[in-house]
């Protein structure tokens, strides 16, 4: 069983990168996504944001530190992205800034009556049952009816999901994606006999009607699939007791999300300046980043302590995830948590463990990155809340929208003039709501959940490099959906999570190829350099070290040993002393570090951050051959970002040019971060480190 956040959403890929949530009603609800209806799946994957299944990137999975993570690498901003983007009123920004919604419905009144239709539609599913089997116009008829009910709920659900980010205070708009949380849940639930019957049929019996019925040609990938899993598929009443657990199930998430965004009581410390600040959720991203060490060490200190005082009930929150997950497993005739959470995509489980083993062989290139932050911000000894200090205090990067526009375009010129293009159309059409305004949903998303529409970005652009950088990363995911709709029916359209975020971090280091080519200063530079390694340590490091975290604490339950805070805080203290070299004196972890597990909402997502790493990993190994002029490498770039989910996501890598089964994503990536630290060392050669 997965858990989707949608409703009130977003936690992002990067939320768990950079772990900051700034959404202070992150909802959770649950939906059997590795079982039962393909078409509820595509539901999830699409209306709450194909973009990354994204976490918004999540099905509404937004990421919503992006922009603060480049932020400290490249200026000194002490306001956070949040508090500034309170300051505007909606109706005085520009419409040429603003998303146009009426692509998808023309007003309130026609969506509700799309909706009310759908709704009333959704019982016809019923006739379809004990059929499927009878001949092959009966099941073309009944998938034919289920996915176009699924196209309709996915592009219902996207239109209420922009309105109510477009401003947050609006519980109209609210009201209406609760609506479409619900009806969600009912589509899963009445569509849940088509599985149990799939299987009755028998695989021969469905390769016989996918020969003869040409309207099921689309559907032979998710038929082969479906007997894939048939060790692992119940019957008709035991899937369905399954999808009704969803709202029980969501509890453990649920708990979690409550205490720590509306009930716990964040800790107040007074700064070096004698302001005094509350450390909630929303504050620590930008309070542990502070110029003033002692500042950045009080914050962390009191906001660790903190959690650590509520340890008992987080661990009871986390046990109550993982017994959960382990339940749903065994229910399923599965060896292992991680397999079953693995298997709804076909991903070897070694690709899970492969990812945390190389990533520990390769610690002595995290290690050297940690002495070059110490060296540049001029410490004796560094520690963990150091790792949030600006680096480059001194550079300031600004630009406007259109000069974004600019800089992403040309960097992308490499992908060809059609890709262009529709990044033009993008702004043109307004595909975008570029600027914050007062009560809007924090971070970035795109959403591609509007098949027949186009895809959608919220984005808040504040003018800085980082933001640059994030039009381009949402813009991949944009231009992923785009291609994906457009080449593929929608049952293959929506692409897995394993791969949603490598078209985005593909167009990031596309740019940063790009501008680096016109800078020469050095502390510009050495600040996007930075930026850079951020990016590795927070992407690739940091998420691999959560899943190890991740993987441990699960395999501590099917021995049998207690999941409790205290066992949870003494595993990833452990952990995290090895990632940062504590022992070796690279980097010193205190050890109220023990706590902060407690506040990263994604471990109530089973095993999900790993794929964070793989998709960086593999943008970087395809960008590398893109950028070096191979145009076979393009032209197998351009293809994958228009095959959707037609195939499983380590074929669709491989058909790419990447294989994710092997060592060869992550040594490049290495290579790469070696090559970068290599130029960041002779540009500190030329000058003097400075104290912090």
């Amino acid at each position: 069983m997965r858990t989707c956040a949608a409703a009130v959403v977003v936690l992002g890929p990067h939320a768990a990168g950079e772990d900051v949530l700034r959404d202070v009603d992150l909802m959770f609800f649950t939906i059997d996504v590795s079982r039962g209806s393909h078409a509820a799946r595509q539901c999830i994957l699409g209306a709450l944001g194909r973009a990354a299944a994204r976490g918004q990137r999540s099905r509404n999975a937004c990421k919503i530190t992006r922009m603060k993570r480049a932020v400290a690498a490249v200026a000194v901003v002490v306001c956070s992205v949040a508090l500034v983007a309170q300051e505007r009123d909606r109706a005085r920004v520009p419409e040429q800034y603003k998303w146009n919604l009426a692509d998808i419905y023309p007003t309130d009144a026609a969506w509700r009556a799309a909706k009310d239709k759908l709704a009333a539609d959704l019982p016809q599913m019923k006739q379809f049952a004990g059929t499927l089997a009878s001949s092959a116009t009966a099941l073309a008829d009944a998938l034919d009816r289920e996915y176009a009910l699924d196209k309709e709920l996915s592009k219902l659900y996207v239109y209420a999901s922009l309105l109510a980010d477009q401003d947050t205070r609006d519980s109209q708009h609210e009201g209406m994606r609760q609506e479409m949380t619900q009806l969600a849940a009912s589509f899963g639930a009445q569509t849940s006999f088509i599985e149990p019957e799939l299987l009755r049929a028998g695989k021969a019996t469905l390769e016989r009607f996918v020969a003869s019925e040409p309207r099921l040609k689309i559907y032979a990938f998710y038929l082969d699939d479906v007997a894939r899993r048939a060790a692992h598929t119940l019957t008709a009443d035991e899937e369905k007791i399954l999808a009704d657990a969803g709202p029980m199930a969501s509890a453990p998430a649920n708990a979690f999300t409550i205490l720590s965004n509306a009930d716990f009581p964040y800790p107040t410390v007074t700064l070096s300046d004698g302001k005094a600040v509350k450390i909630d959720q929303a504050a620590f991203g930008d309070l542990r980043a502070l110029p003033n060490r002692a500042d950045r060490e009080k914050v962390m200190a009191a906001f660790f302590t903190a959690l650590g005082a509520f340890r008992r009930t987080y661990g009871t929150t986390m046990n109550g995830e993982v017994q959960k997950v382990a339940f749903f497993a065994k229910a399923r005739h599965y060896g292992s948590s991680l397999e079953a959470s693995l298997d709804a995509a076909n991903i070897p489980v070694s690709v899970y463990t492969r990812l945390v083993d190389g990533v520990n062989r390769n610690l002595p290139a995290f290690h050297r990155y940690l002495r070059l932050r110490k060296r540049i911000l001029g410490l004796d000894e560094l520690h963990y809340y150091d790792l949030y200090a600006p680096l480059v205090g001194s550079v300031k990067l600004e630009y406007t929208p259109e000069e974004a526009q600019r800089i992403v375009l040309d960097a992308v010129a490499p992908l060809g003039q059609e890709y262009q293009a529709t990044i033009r159309r993008a702004f043109k059409e307004r595909w975008i709501d570029l600027l914050p305004n007062e009560g809007k949903r924090t971070g970035a998303y795109s959403n591609g959940g509007a098949y027949d529409v186009h895809p959608y970005m919220l984005i808040n652009f504040m003018g800085k490099y980082a933001d640059v950088s994030t039009v381009a990363h949402e813009l991949g995911h944009t231009m992923q959906s785009y291609f994906s709709n457009k080449a593929q029916p929608y049952p293959l359209a929506g692409y897995p999570i394993f791969v949603a975020e490598v078209a985005s971090t593909f167009n990031e280091s596309l740019l940063i190829d790009s501008v680096l080519k016109t800078i020469k200063d050095d502390d510009t530079r050495l600040a996007l350099l930075g930026n850079y390694l951020e990016n590795i340590k927070g992407t690739m490091f940091r998420q691999t070290q959560f899943a190890e975290f991740e993987l441990r604490m699960h395999e501590m339950a099917a021995k049998g040993q207690p999941i409790t805070g205290d066992a949870l805080a003494k595993l990833y203290l452990d952990i995290t002393k090895k990632y940062y070299g504590d022992a070796q004196g690279i980097c010193k972890v205190d050890d109220y570090i023990a706590h902060e597990w407690s506040y990263i909402p994604h471990f109530y997502r089973d095993f999900y951050v790993f794929q964070y790493a793989t998709s960086f990993m593999a943008s970087e190994a395809l960008a590398a051959k893109v950028k070096a002029g191979d145009q076979g490498a393009r032209d197998r770039y351009l293809r994958f970002l228009s095959a959707g989910g037609s195939k499983y996501p380590i074929d669709l890598l491989r058909d790419a040019g990447v294989d994710m089964t092997t060592d060869e994503p992550l040594d490049l990536t290495i290579k790469t971060m070696n090559r970068v630290m290599d130029e960041m060392e002779t540009i500190l050669a030329k000058r003097p480190a400075t104290g912090r």
